[in-house]
C-alpha cells in the first residue's frame, strides 16, 4: 500500500452528514445497551467494571459526533472505552472504521496496533478471570480487523472516486484546450481566406481605378483623348461590380465560419470550375492570361471540396501577384493531374524589367506564407521561384476523392 492523499474533510456538515451521524449515534447507543444487557444477564462483568461500563459506552457514542473533524482525538478517546466497556463495542466499530477511512496507511496501522494491544488482554480486566482468553483474543482480533478492513475499503473507494474526478477535470480541461486550439486554427484559416478573397478583388479594383485615373491625367495634360460619358460609366460599373463581388465572397467566408456542422454545401465554396471566372476577370483588366485546364471533368467532380478550394486559391494568388508585381505581363495557368498522379497547379508570369515602385498595389506580404500553410494542411507542397525572367508558383497536391 502507498500513502495516498487524505480524502477531503468537509469544513461543515451537510444535511446528509447530520442524518448519517444521527443514525450512527442512535444505532451505537441502542446496540450498546443490547450488548450490555446480554453481558449483565450472564453476570460475567465484575462489579466496578459493570458500574463504569454504561458511562464509558456513552462517552464512545458521544465521540462519534466529532469523528469527521477530529478523527485522531476520537480514536484516542475510543481506545480506553472500547478496551474496558462492552457497551462501547458498537461505537468502537464506527471509530475503527473512521480512522481506517481518514488516516494515511502508516498512521492507521499504528492506531490499529494500539487498539490490538489494549483490547486483546481486556478479557482479564472485564471478566476478572483467565478462562476463555484465547476466544476473547480471537474475537477482538476479528472485530478489529473486520472493521479496519471495511474502513480501508471505504478509503480506497473514496480515493478512487477522487482520482476519477481529477481525471475527468483534467480531461475536461484538455478538451477545452483542444476546442480553443481548434477555434484559434479556424480563426487563422478564416483570416487566410479573407486575405485571399479581398486581395484578389481589391487588386482588380485598384487596376480599374488606376486605369481610370491614368486616362484622366493624360486627357488633362493633352496627351490623350478625354474619356466620354460611356467610358466613365463602363469603368464605374466594373468597379462597382468588383466591389459587389468582394462583399459577396466575404459574406460566404463568414457564412462558413458560422456553420456548426462542418458540412457546408460545396456550392458556397470556390471550386476548380470557378477558375474560369478568375481568368475572365483578369482578362477584363487587360491582363493576358493563358489558361490550360488538363483535368477530366468527371474526375474533378469527385475531388474533396478542400482541394477545390486550395486549387482555386493557388490560381487566385498567382494571378493577384502577377497583377501586383508584373502588370500587363503574360500569365499562364496550368492544371494537370489525375487519380494516382496527384494534382499540379502552376502559375507563370514574366518578371518586369525593373521593379515597380509607383502606384503599386499594396499588400500584406503574407499571401504566399498563408497559401503554403493551406497547401501543407492538404498534404501537398508549394514552391515559388524566380528564374530566367519568369516567376513560377507551383503547388503539388495529392489526388484525394470524396
Amino acid at each position: 500500500m502507498t500513502n495516498g492523499p487524505d480524502p477531503d474533510l468537509p469544513a461543515g456538515r451537510t444535511w446528509r452528514d447530520w442524518a448519517v451521524d444521527a443514525v450512527l449515534f442512535c444505532a451505537a447507543v441502542f446496540l450498546g445497551l443490547v450488548v450490555l444487557g446480554v453481558v449483565e444477564e450472564q453476570g460475567e462483568l465484575s462489579g466496578r467494571v459493570a458500574e463504569l461500563d454504561p458511562l464509558l459506552g456513552l462517552v464512545a457514542c458521544l465521540a462519534l459526533w466529532w469523528r469527521r473533524r477530529f478523527p485522531l482525538a476520537v480514536a484516542l478517546v475510543g481506545l480506553p472505552t472500547v478496551a474496558l466497556a462492552t457497551s462501547a463495542l458498537p461505537a468502537g466499530a464506527v471509530i475503527v472504521t473512521n480512522f481506517a477511512l481518514r488516516f494515511r496507511w502508516r498512521r492507521a496501522l499504528l492506531t490499529l496496533g494500539a487498539y490490538v494491544v489494549c483490547m486483546v488482554p481486556s478479557g482479564l480486566l472485564l471478566y476478572g478471570r483467565g478462562t476463555n482468553l484465547v476466544i476473547d483474543a480471537a474475537f477482538c482480533l476479528a472485530y478489529l480487523l473486520t472493521t479496519f478492513a471495511w474502513g480501508h475499503a471505504l478509503r480506497s473507494r473514496r480515493l478512487l472516486l477522487q482520482r476519477l474526478r481529477m481525471d475527468a477535470e483534467r480531461a475536461r480541461a484538455e478538451h477545452e484546450r483542444r476546442l480553443a486550439d481548434a477555434r484559434r486554427g479556424e480563426r487563422q484559416a478564416i483570416a487566410r481566406e479573407m486575405h485571399d478573397v479581398l486581395a484578389h478583388r481589391i487588386s482588380l479594383l485598384s487596376v480599374h481605378a488606376g486605369a481610370l485615373a491614368y486616362r484622366t491625367r493624360q486627357a488633362q495634360a493633352g496627351a490623350g483623348p478625354a474619356l466620354d460619358g460611356a467610358e466613365v460609366a463602363e469603368s464605374a460599373e466594373v468597379i462597382r461590380g468588383s466591389a459587389h463581388e468582394a462583399v459577396e465572397e466575404l459574406q460566404e467566408v463568414l457564412h462558413l465560419l458560422r456553420a456548426e456542422d462542418g458540412g457546408e454545401p460545396v456550392s458556397l465554396l470556390p471550386r476548380i470550375e470557378d477558375i474560369d471566372s478568375l481568368v475572365a476577370d483578369a482578362r477584363a483588366t487587360g491582363q493576358p492570361v493563358d489558361f490550360r485546364p488538363e483535368l477530366a471533368a468527371d474526375a474533378v467532380h469527385e475531388l474533396r471540396w478542400q482541394l477545390h478550394r486550395t486549387v482555386y486559391r493557388v490560381a487566385q494568388e498567382g494571378l493577384t501577384n502577377a497583377r501586383k508585381h508584373a502588370p500587363g505581363a503574360p500569365v499562364s495557368v496550368c492544371l494537370a493531374g489525375g487519380p494516382g498522379r496527384g494534382l499540379t497547379v502552376e502559375v507563370r508570369n514574366e518578371l518586369p524589367a525593373s521593379p515597380r515602385t509607383d502606384e503599386a498595389i499594396p499588400g500584406t506580404g503574407t499571401g504566399l506564407t498563408g497559401l503554403a500553410e493551406r497547401v501543407r494542411l492538404d498534404g501537398g507542397t508549394l514552391d515559388h521561384r524566380a528564374a530566367d525572367g519568369t516567376f513560377t508558383l507551383c503547388a503539388r497536391l495529392p489526388w484525394s476523392a470524396r
